[in-house]
């Protein structure tokens, strides 16, 4: 399973609609994939809804220590392969997080993402979370 930002938003954040289905999905879950511009992400989003700084650092240094979590580190490479991305969908609004995340994806073979973000069914993937 991919972990996308709204989705860790969704777990770390139990005023959000989606918080409960994220707990049980993240728990269920054998192995998790995401990357270091998700975590970034996450981190900007929740100091902007007003959410405690330590609580939002302490889940993010958690995740990099869990073995089942994956982060993927964005290098020249992905970073290329997903501005090319970007490129090729002109008639999208996605975000350079969103395309770096579906090139994370398919080259992990991934179809399931903890996300509330339709991006992810537009481009072909299963978007777990309902907003």
């Amino acid at each position: 399973m991919f972990l996308d930002t709204s989705g860790l938003l969704c777990l770390h954040n139990a005023d959000e609609p989606g918080h409960d289905d994220a707990m049980t999905l993240f728990e269920a879950s054998g192995s998790i994939v995401t990357h270091g511009e998700v975590l970034s992400e996450f981190v900007t989003l929740a100091m902007v809804r007003g959410l405690p700084r330590a609580a939002t650092l302490d889940l993010v240094r958690e995740l990099l220590r869990q073995p089942d979590v994956e982060v993927v580190w964005v290098d020249g490479a992905l970073h290329q392969e997903a501005l090319d991305l970007l490129s090729s969908r002109l008639d999208k609004s996605y975000s350079f997080c969103d395309a770096i995340s579906f090139v994370v994806m398919r080259r992990h073979g991934i179809r399931e993402a903890l996300t509330t973000d339709h991006h992810f069914e537009q481009e072909g993937f299963t978007r777990l979370l309902r907003p």
